[in-house]
């Protein structure tokens, strides 16, 4: 586990059954976890020191980039990424069990907006016409069910989730692909990397944000070959707006290299003489989640 140097203060996305939560339990489990209710109370808990840690979504294999992550972390922070977690993600159609027998006549369905746009093709056939409405996490939306007994409304969640506030699933693995994972970044105050050899794939990442000279014709051409002829390879490139103007961006790099190694020191020092400004988040290692919970339906799709 966790080296105790690292404290047990760890502060996740909430409540209690988000995905967040889940990640945060395979990671960390005898580790103190907190819930806040948004990803910038996550963030700024770590770099206000109210905790050691924070866990927070990054990525979906169906819906891509959680911007306010990115941005965040951009903007607003000066944090350093210390792991990653890889977790699957199963959707479910799950209401308060004085609704069972009424589940197919639902009025209203809630749920985190990824999520949603994670069962549209479901919703779309099956629920066609019935509102859908966006809450902070799965997690609120399956309190939001269970402190609304006499609606007939629905949450879609996980089965911790369904499980945590006493929810009924109706209808399981609802999401449109069966390939959905979530990725999680560990974020710290220190630039320094969790180490959980049990779990851990070999292979380390640097995740960097670049800003590119002002009006420089073939300036993204320039920072690409720089990674290129180092052999340096690129998992993944992002652009986000810079928010000072239309056609403004940074970059986000993911690349399978250590900061430390020389090629990297090298690859930083060209992109400094170039004019780029770099903000590093650190190396790390990533981790997958295996645990899956069964769940207990009343029907199949």
């Amino acid at each position: 586990m966790v080296s105790r140097e690292w404290g047990n203060r760890v502060a996740y996305l909430g409540p209690e059954g988000t995905f967040t939560h889940l990640a945060a339990q395979e990671l960390f489990r005898d580790e103190w976890t907190i819930p806040y209710k948004t990803i910038p109370e996550c963030i700024e808990a770590v770099a206000e020191g109210q905790v050691d840690l924070a866990i927070v979504p990054l990525e979906n294999a169906l819906e891509g980039t959680v911007p306010l992550t990115i941005d965040y972390l951009f903007h607003e922070v000066n944090l350093f990424v210390v792991g990653e977690v890889l977790s699957p993600i199963e959707q479910h159609l799950m209401v308060h069990k004085k609704q069972v027998a009424n589940w197919e006549d639902i009025q209203g369905v809630y749920s985190h907006p990824h999520a949603l746009a994670q069962c549209h093709k479901y919703l779309y056939y099956r629920f066609r016409g019935v509102p859908l409405h966006q809450t902070t996490s799965t997690a609120a939306a399956a309190q939001f069910v269970f402190d609304h007994p006499d609606e007939c409304i629905a949450a879609i969640g996980n089965t911790a989730a369904a499980k945590t506030y006493g929810l009924e699933i109706v209808q399981d693995n609802i999401h449109d692909y069966h390939f959905n994972h979530t990725r999680f970044f560990v974020l710290s105050r220190s630039n320094r990397r969790i180490d959980l050899a049990e779990q851990r794939e070999d292979q380390i990442k640097t995740t960097l944000m670049i800003k590119l000279p002002n009006d420089r014709s073939g300036a993204l051409h320039q920072i690409l070959s720089v990674f290129a002829w180092r052999q340096i390879n690129l998992s993944k490139i992002e652009s986000r707006p810079l928010k000072t103007g239309l056609g403004d961006y940074f970059f986000i790099l993911d690349l399978l290299e250590d900061e430390n190694s020389p090629m990297m020191k090298g690859a930083m020092e060209e992109l400094a003489a170039l004019g780029c400004s770099v903000k590093s988040l650190g190396s790390y290692f990533t981790y997958k989640q295996h645990s899956k919970e069964k769940t207990n339906k009343v029907s199949k799709l």
